[in-house]
């Protein structure tokens, strides 16, 4: 009598239970993933306006306007707004907060006001 090889129907079963659960634990972790690399990536082009802004200064010899300064920052999307800077983070438009003062307490109200101060994005 020959012994049958292979798998039963149990075992499969089984198998497929553990790969589930595998998934259900597996997918919210790279979600939170995709988050975690959307906040950085705001922060670094918050940090690049900041850049872009110490540049502009050292370049005009002044504070430079809302609309000069987009012009100093490298990158797609970028443009001067009423309150600060758009920036497009994988299509979706952020602000980059400018201000009018050092302390960053006065935002600006027009691109063409002096931008003294850079704020981070919301």
């Amino acid at each position: 009598m020959q012994k049958a090889k292979g798998f039963t129907l149990i075992e499969l079963v089984i198998v497929i239970v553990i790969i589930g659960i595998l998934a259900a634990i597996a997918v919210p972790k790279f979600v939170d993933l995709s988050d975690d690399a959307n906040a950085a990536a705001k922060k670094g082009m918050a940090g690049a306006v900041k850049s872009s802004h110490a540049i502009a200064i050292a370049d005009l010899k002044r504070f430079p306007t809302n609309t000069e300064l987009a012009t100093y920052v490298n990158g797609d999307g970028v443009s001067a707004a009423a309150t600060g800077i758009n920036v497009s983070i994988d299509g979706t438009t952020h602000v980059v907060a400018t201000y009018s003062d050092a302390n960053c307490s006065s935002q600006i109200s027009a691109a063409s006001e002096t931008v003294e101060c850079v704020g981070e994005i919301p």
